[in-house]
């Protein structure tokens, strides 16, 4: 099943325990981003509200009790657009309480699915997949209904060998 819209926050704010994504996209074609992406570059200042809505629904699911998290695929080096995230976005998502951590996969990719997808597993058992084109731009997102245990081996993977973000950036030097 597709999920856009209405029927996407409804999935994703179903979840009681924990949603955790895998990022592996080197770059997001999202044309709300492409301004801000744009302004980064250009080396302007960040906008103060910025990704300001991610954030109040992130503070809105650990106050409740909820953990949301995610782990961060990168290659060096970073795309301009890993670099924006780097700057503008992910530290105010970790302010807002997301844990986000970061697996390079420049030199190994540990055995995990590296093929242009990224997904979300809520609560160890519903998947969501995000479908991109090469470019970054998503094509959809939809349920996934096989089984989810590879997913949760490929979660277990993933956090065995990432970093966390703020000691990623500091071995970096980002």
């Amino acid at each position: 099943m597709h999920l856009d819209g209405e029927d996407w926050e409804k999935y994703f704010d179903a979840f009681d325990q924990e949603a955790w994504r895998f990022e592996a996209q080197p770059t997001y074609t999202m044309p709300k981003e492409q301004e801000n992406v744009a302004r980064f570059l250009r080396g302007e200042p960040k906008p103060h509200e910025h990704n300001a809505r991610w954030h109040e629904r992130v503070q809105g699911y650990i106050s409740s009790g909820r953990r949301i998290g995610r782990v961060r695929i990168v290659r060096q080096p970073l795309t301009d657009y890993q670099r924006y995230q780097f700057a503008w976005g992910i530290p105010g998502n970790i302010a807002a309480g997301e844990d986000i951590r970061v697996l390079d996969v420049t030199a190994e990719d540990y055995g995990l699915p590296l093929s242009g997808q990224d997904w979300w597993m809520f609560d160890g058992t519903r998947i969501a997949q995000l479908n991109f084109r090469p470019d970054g731009t998503q094509i959809n997102r939809e349920t996934y209904e096989g089984d989810p245990a590879p997913y949760r081996e490929w979660k277990r993977i993933a956090l065995e060998h990432a970093v966390p973000f703020k000691e990623y950036v500091k071995v970096l030097g980002v």
